[in-house]
């Protein structure tokens, strides 16, 4: 069955590309997450498409290890911090328009300067969660 066209919101569906092109759009649930993985067998091979809006640091880090991560910005002002191989980089984004490439397999989070709307092109097999990269220094 072919995607709908829409007009879809992206505060309420992602929208989902398949490794053979294929799109699907998702409605967001409590569950969106987990419900990634058991819907497209570990999300192997597929991409995430959504936008993101936050005002405070991230909790947690984040890594996905099967691809570059494509992070536009709307609007804001953030540091997106990468970490790799014991070193932290910091990538200030306050321009909107610009773009940042997370190099897979490249622990990151952000820490805003202002409110932030992000859209984000995201591989998502295998993402992590963590407090802090494994090796982060305390």
């Amino acid at each position: 069955m072919p995607v709908e066209a829409g007009p879809h919101s992206i505060d309420s569906a992602r929208a989902i590309l398949k490794p053979d092109g294929d799109a699907v759009v998702k409605r967001v649930t409590d569950n969106f997450y987990p419900e990634l993985d058991a819907d497209f067998g570990d999300f192997h091979g597929h991409v995430l498409i959504q936008r993101h809006e936050f005002t405070s640091a991230w909790p947690t880090w984040e890594v996905h290890p099967h691809g570059d991560e494509f992070v536009y910005l709307l609007e804001g002002d953030t540091d997106l911090v990468l970490y790799d191989a014991g070193e932290e980089r910091t990538v200030r984004v306050n321009d909107p328009g610009s773009y940042v490439m997370v190099p897979k397999g490249v622990w990151h989070t952000a820490r805003p300067h202002a409110r932030t709307v992000m859209l984000f092109v995201t591989p998502g097999e295998g993402t992590e969660n963590r407090e802090l990269p494994p090796g982060y220094p305390r």
